[in-house]
């Protein structure tokens, strides 16, 4: 997951926030950057600030950011009012791939596989998005609503906001690992997704590749790794200075 900075108005400038900015991972700089995009959460937060170094942040790591803002210039006639700090840990390399063209799901921790499970994806109608979402949050069972179907799905791991999840799909059964049906979720049997929801943690990245869909756009959860560093490096809504 990035840090995220919620901020009360629409700064024109980066270069004091930018300059206020120390993180350490373990002690040494982080070598990370700001990327400025419109909010989609809080209507009295206009703009998020999303830091993240170029890679994934390392697992076991403790991570420490001091943001000494407090009285600094945001642009013309903006002034932060807040200084902030936060310590954080990361846990083990949990990572997820997903091959639209194999239909498998192969699961790492700190290098070594843990998983490789069939899977349905989206169909074409429906795509999955490609590129890299982070697991948001985890729900026993989820009341989903949509086009044709409401139902009350267990096991549960979303990975967008706007309802994309790696659920169990027992209905699904007779095509996953065969063909991608859904409406753009990662469908799973009901024994595999109980078993990756109970790994499963909030942070954890999962890649897609070849679902014949989009690429994840950025606002859509975590979907800053989609950004590249280049890119990245520029701003965003707020140029770098």
């Amino acid at each position: 997951m990035p840090i995220i900075a919620y901020l009360s108005a629409s700064i024109t400038s980066a270069k004091d926030f930018d300059a206020a900015t120390q993180v350490t991972v373990n002690g040494a700089p982080a070598q990370g950057a700001w990327y400025f995009q419109k909010s989609t959460i809080y209507a009295g937060y206009p703009i998020e600030a999303h830091y993240r170094p170029a890679e994934f942040w390392p697992a076991h790591a403790e991570v420490t950011m001091n943001l000494d803002t407090k009285g600094k210039s945001g642009g013309a006639g903006l002034v932060y009012d807040n200084s902030l700090t936060l310590d954080m840990k990361t846990g083990p390399a949990n990572v997820g791939k997903v091959d639209g063209k194999t239909l498998r799901m192969v699961v790492t921790s700190d290098g070594k596989q843990v998983f490789d499970f069939p899977v349905s994806l989206g169909k074409a109608s429906t795509p999955t998005f490609n590129g890299t979402k982070v697991v948001m949050e985890k729900k026993a069972v989820e009341h989903m609503v949509g086009d044709g179907y409401d139902e009350q799905v267990p096991w549960s791991v979303r990975v967008t906001n706007s309802g994309e999840y790696v659920h169990s799909a027992s209905w699904n059964g007779g095509n996953i690992g065969q063909r991608s049906t859904s409406h753009g979720c990662t469908n799973l049997t009901e024994a595999n997704a109980k078993a990756y929801f109970d790994f499963a943690q909030v942070g954890d990245p999962i890649t897609y590749t070849g679902t014949g869909g989009p690429t994840m756009p950025t606002w859509d959860g975590y979907g800053d790794w989609n950004v590249p560093w280049n890119t990245w490096q520029a701003g965003g809504a707020v140029p770098a200075n």
